[in-house]
């Protein structure tokens, strides 16, 4: 899902802590929670950034969810079971499960909710992600002879949930995790429309309910009476604030003003690291920071050009001196530690001297008609937070060098990444992508042409589309991961996206707060955590 790290917005403190007064007075406990930023939206079918998935682990159970450890564990369904071939599911769900207005979770609600979700009148910008179902693809994309009916989505009955798939997909139950699985409430959408969100309207199956929703201050949820498993959900409350001033949102950190984070600010690292100890938290994370190249785009078609560009960035120098070495350099698309695969695709650059590199990269320019008195003139968008605004401007020193003139665009992370996904004109944009599911497939379909919520870059090869249709018809892991990677080289070589990190998830973790464990997953649901006092 998308990276939104991390939008700014102003942190209207008082009316916090007006909340949490009230809520002490009530001995209540409330837990103060630092998120990206703002969701473009609450409704789990339409969102696609990292930002959302916090708030909808707390506020929306799917059939499984993803445990403080990242592990995949039973939600509404207490078990499954799947046929010899792989092909066919059926989940049992739990008789306790509930809605918050007292309604029992049934199979028909993950039937229409997943009719919903790839329903092309929906607009799901993920509705991609849910392909492996039968006829899921053929109904997003409109087929003449498909109905929705015709999705492999069954109710054998209220508790039993049967679920037919194209083919057999081993990472199902991880992408059942996400958000584009999770149940709607029927009787909701239809009453109320798009306005099923707002907090009057809000009906929930997951620990948490939507109680306010003040944009730019907070989000605040209170604990679902009804969930399944109240009875174990310790915390009360938990408000979000958007923080994407790092910085402003560590000070609020130290004062005792938050418990939790969800960045850090790259350049105080070592300070914090002092002053902290291992209140700071930094581990591994399944995910690339990186530029996407409108490859649509003169001159930015030219593979020259973009392997120019490439060469010349030096990720080293980023990694270390720009995020204090909290991310990692990245040469290639596909992250550290995923799984159903093995050697990943890299540049094959990675090893050459700066100089030989940028010696190669003005050879390149020169071949495609830029030079002295021809400038290669690049505008590049990000998202603004002080950690992006360094490293762009790094970057664009380092393009410099080569005879680059960089200009740029800068605005907050709801804006930026809706101008992308709406297709919005571009030449060279800061990205991000954080795996949904721990498979190479969930990086590289980002670059298959049909796929257009999330192929801003409009690369178009028919090669590489036709090794990923033919890998997802591929039964074997072995031979899968086989294609996939011819799939992943084709990327290294035509540079569509330009790789410069590999993320860390990097939080500031209250000792008050009980139960935290960092996960490749970075999931953080609320109702495993607790507070002391």
């Amino acid at each position: 899902m998308f990276d939104v790290t991390r939008r700014a917005a102003p942190f209207l403190l008082a009316a916090a802590l007006a909340i949490s007064g009230a809520a002490t007075a009530a001995a209540q406990v409330v837990f103060h929670r630092g998120n990206d930023g703002d969701p473009e939206t609450l409704d789990a079918h339409k969102t696609s950034t990292v930002t959302e998935a916090h708030l909808l682990r707390d506020l929306s159970e799917g059939l499984v969810i993803h445990s403080m450890k990242g592990e995949v564990v039973p939600g509404v369904a207490e078990s499954w079971t799947m046929s010899p071939d792989g092909k066919t599911y059926l989940f049992k769900l739990r008789s306790t499960a509930k809605w918050s207005n007292g309604d029992p979770v049934t199979a028909s609600d993950f039937v229409f909710s997943l009719r919903r979700m790839v329903n092309p009148e929906t607009g799901a910008k993920y509705a991609n992600i849910l392909y492996p179902i039968l006829n899921a693809e053929k109904i997003n994309k409109a087929a003449a002879d498909t109905k929705l009916d015709d999705l492999g989505v069954k109710a054998i009955d209220e508790r039993t949930l049967e679920l037919k798939l194209e083919r057999p997909t081993p990472y199902l139950l991880e992408l059942l995790t996400h958000q584009s699985g999770l149940p709607v409430h029927p009787a909701s959408v239809a009453k109320f429309g798009k306005d099923f969100v707002k907090p009057e309207n809000w009906v929930s199956n997951g620990a948490y309910v939507l109680k306010e929703f003040v944009p730019n201050s907070h989000i605040r949820l209170d604990k679902n009476k009804a969930f399944h498993d109240a009875a174990n959900v310790k915390i009360d409350t938990v408000i979000y604030y958007p923080s994407s001033d790092l910085a402003a949102a560590a000070r609020r950190f130290q004062a005792g003003e938050l418990h939790l984070t969800t960045d850090i600010p790259a350049d105080q690292i070592k300070q914090l690291r002092e002053k902290l100890g291992d209140q700071v938290k930094v581990g591994p994370y399944l995910g690339t920071y990186f530029l996407i190249i409108n490859s649509a785009k003169k001159p930015f078609d030219d593979v020259r050009v973009r392997r120019a560009l490439s060469l010349v960035i030096d990720r080293e120098f980023i990694a270390d001196e720009i995020w204090s070495g909290t991310m990692l350099p990245a040469y290639g698309v596909i992250p550290p530690n995923i799984g159903n695969y093995g050697e990943r695709a890299e540049a094959d650059f990675k090893n050459a001297s700066p100089l030989d590199r940028e010696d190669e990269a003005k050879k390149l320019l020169a071949a495609a008609g830029f030079g002295p008195g021809v400038p290669l003139k690049v505008q590049l968008r990000y998202n603004t937070t002080d950690n992006n605004r360094r490293t762009m401007i790094a970057i664009a020193e380092q393009w410099k060098a080569i005879g680059v003139e960089t200009s740029f665009i800068n605005t907050d992370g709801k804006t930026h990444f809706a101008f992308l996904r709406d297709g919005g004109d571009f030449d060279v944009a800061r990205y991000g992508w954080i795996g949904d599911y721990s498979d190479p497939q969930n990086f590289l379909f980002l670059f298959q042409s049909d796929n257009t919520g999330f192929n801003s870059g409009k690369y178009d090869n028919p090669t590489f589309d036709k090794l990923m249709k033919t890998a997802a018809d591929e039964v074997d892991l072995v031979k899968r991961a086989a294609i996939l990677r011819e799939a992943d080289a084709i990327l290294a070589a035509d540079v569509p996206w330009i790789p410069i990190l590999y993320y860390s998830t990097k939080n500031l973790v209250s000792p008050k707060l009980v139960g935290f464990e960092q996960n490749l997953r970075g999931a953080i649901p609320t109702r495993f955590l607790s507070l002391k006092p």
